[in-house]
């Protein structure tokens, strides 16, 4: 069984047979934990090879979805599994939408944080590497994207939609 999810009797804990720590529980949209036994959103497997544009276009129609958390989880496998020199670009994707994720929570302090965090890192990529458009991402809109929700969350101080602030990750809606 190893490998597998399982709740080990007594620990309270999700872990797998050699006692690594593992998640089964169910999540909502937002990544949030719910009861075992709930309905919850379909997981993202984890650690799944996908080509990059394969990944954008699977984190987008997450993120349209309202679904931030499971988007930044495709970043994160791009991230894990991409080439050296690309891993701060998918690591700074996953920033955004796990600030996006914060924000829609209402933790609008972290969620500023990680959204500007994530813009500092997609924008000095593309600096760096004078790679404006990788895969067709539109690495300035989202910088400005993320900067313009930063500012947003902490002036009013509430959960937002991850819905309606779902960025387009290849430019500006049509």
């Amino acid at each position: 069984m190893s490998g597998t999810s399982e709740v080990r009797q007594g620990s309270g804990r999700d872990r797998d047979p050699d006692g690594r720590a593992r998640n089964a529980r169910p999540r909502d949209g937002l990544g949030r934990p719910l009861p075992y036994g709930a309905a919850g959103v379909e997981r993202q497997p984890e650690g799944l090879v996908r080509s990059p544009e394969e990944t954008v276009a699977e984190a987008q129609t997450l993120l349209d979805g309202g679904k931030p958390f499971h988007a930044h989880e495709v970043f994160e496998d791009a991230w894990k599994a991409g080439p050296e020199e690309e891993r701060a670009l998918w690591k700074g994707l996953a920033q955004l939408a796990v600030g996006l994720t914060h924000a829609a929570r209402g933790n609008t302090t972290g969620g500023a944080r990680l959204l500007r965090r994530g813009a500092t890192a997609v924008e000095g990529w593309a600096s760096g590497t004078g790679r404006a458009r990788p895969y067709g991402l539109g690495l300035a809109e989202l910088g400005s994207w993320a900067r313009d929700l930063a500012v947003s969350v902490e002036r009013d101080g509430t959960a937002i939609s991850a819905t309606a602030w779902a960025p387009r990750l290849r430019g500006r809606r049509a």
